[in-house]
């Protein structure tokens, strides 16, 4: 779907009939046909992307045996170099693409990742007769979701047994004939417990559910917990491509005498922070703390996310002293119209810029890792939708909170925060506003982290025998 929309895109831009005409570089309004084919091509590839973007690192990861030691080293890498070769595809998109679409046509510039688009398709097929295909064993993994709370609710007048070995669960012989993995009985969540007590009352129709079962919608919710306490971080990472591009646009871009920096390329030190740390997170990071901790990840992955957290709620701090000194020369210089550039050179951005993607090599990725990871089996594209979905509605709070801000600072003819005029409004208030809650939400993650329990499972291969995957430490423990 994303091949077809990419197509659809640069014929857009390069067949005459699709675009609007232009005399003198003045251009006609686009007509009906025009617009419904671009919002066409643009939705193709919003729906190709939905499709592919929560599956693809699922279905790499898979690739690798958890049972063995060899491939499971290796799997605790792989993230890393995804997100890796990620990092390098948008920094030739921002660099590269860039530069071609605007002095070499935007029929060039969309055809070339279209090429590419229909280059790894055709990779991808060719390797499919060496891909593993990872079975199904459940014909609906997500009815769990919905049977577990029905059914502890139901029995919600049953006492629970004190010993969980009395809830129930099936043979062991089950789990060796059908290849699923149990998962241990834990004390989180005890309510939904309930869905597993062994009522002499219930039909054979609808037996209780197994602790299994249980255990799945346990993790699912304990995600979901994980998952709120990193909304915020994903709308301070939305500030890149949006106030701290309007803030350097405020200050001296010029580099030489004939140039100056645009604004919004400051955004390629993130990725080019992220690229650089992401071997030495790989390479020198894992290994070494691997040897402190004895965890193979080198630290376990809810401390990923907190150190990641952390080193952002550092960035906007600095954003925050940036910002105060710019209003500083501002008020020094008097420096107040619209479009007066303040005597303050745009690299002072720089460090909020490389701390940000310094923070993603270790919440970003710890965090496709984690809701993998941690996902039920057979749900682990469920896992990578939260990945996925935080950062959209990251984005969607950003908007959010700006619009709220500027509508509710600016009522009664007060100066907004954030206006039109960044250099006649109180941008580092929002930003030691963004720091508070930053540093409260970082409060929730270390409560919440403390109290997730990671997955542990057991696989039966046959009598007698039994593989346990590895499993972290509880919460933020070392």
């Amino acid at each position: 779907m994303m091949e077809k929309g990419m197509m659809l895109l640069t014929m857009t831009v390069s067949l005459k009939f699709m675009k609007p005409t232009c005399i003198n570089g003045v251009c006609n309004k686009a007509s009906s046909s025009q617009i419904a084919f671009f919002y066409s091509a643009l939705y193709a590839i919003a729906i190709g992307a939905g499709g592919t973007k929560p599956n693809i690192s699922t279905f790499g990861a898979d690739q690798f045996d958890d049972f063995d030691p060899q491939e499971k080293k290796l799997k605790v890498s792989f993230f890393n170099w995804w997100m890796f070769s990620s990092f390098l595809g948008a920094l030739f998109a921002t660099i590269c693409l860039v530069y071609i679409q605007e002095n070499l046509g935007w029929g060039l510039g969309y055809g070339i990742p279209t090429v590419g688009l229909l280059l790894s398709l055709f990779i991808f097929y060719l390797g499919t007769p060496l891909y593993r295909h990872k079975v199904r064993k459940t014909k609906s993994p997500a009815r769990d979701l919905i049977q577990v709370p029905i059914a502890a609710f139901r029995n919600r007048k049953l006492p629970l047994p004190n010993d969980p070995s009395e809830l129930h669960e099936f043979e062991q012989q089950h789990y060796i004939d059908s290849g699923k993995r149990q998962v241990h009985h834990t004390l989180v969540f005890r309510c939904l417990d309930k869905a597993a007590i062994k009522n002499i009352n219930t039909s054979a129709s609808s037996p209780p559910c197994t602790v299994t079962q249980v255990e799945g919608t346990k993790l699912v919710l304990g995600m979901i917990m994980i998952w709120l306490v990193t909304l915020i971080p994903s709308t301070i990472w939305a500030q890149i491509n949006t106030l701290f591009v309007k803030q350097g646009t405020t200050l001296d871009r010029s580099l030489g005498s004939n140039f100056k920096i645009p604004a919004a390329s400051l955004g390629s030190f993130v990725t080019l922070s992220m690229l650089l740390s992401v071997p030495m997170y790989d390479r020198w990071f894992v290994p070494f703390m691997r040897k402190k901790t004895g965890n193979p990840r080198g630290i376990t992955l809810l401390q990923r996310l907190g150190i990641g957290f952390v080193i952002q709620v550092t960035a906007i701090a600095i954003a925050y002293a940036v910002e105060v000194r710019r209003m500083h020369v501002i008020r020094l210089h008097h420096s107040m119209g619209p479009k007066e550039i303040v005597p303050m050179s745009i690299f002072w951005l720089l460090p909020q810029y490389v701390l940000i993607g310094i923070a993603d090599v270790f919440n970003a990725i710890g965090l496709l890792e984690f809701f993998y990871d941690q996902s039920p089996e057979d749900m682990q594209s469920l896992g990578t939708t939260f990945f996925t979905s935080g950062i959209g509605v990251g984005n969607f709070l950003n908007s959010f909170l700006v619009t709220m801000v500027d509508k509710i600072t600016g009522r009664g003819g007060g100066k907004s925060w954030i206006g039109n005029n960044l250099n006649d409004c109180h941008l580092d208030y929002y930003y030691g506003f963004l720091l508070i809650v930053s540093t409260l939400n970082l409060g929730a993650f270390v409560w919440a982290s403390s109290r997730f329990i990671y997955k542990k499972e057991i696989i039966k291969v046959n009598e007698g025998e039994e593989k346990t995957l590895d499993t972290s430490p509880l919460g933020l423990q070392v």
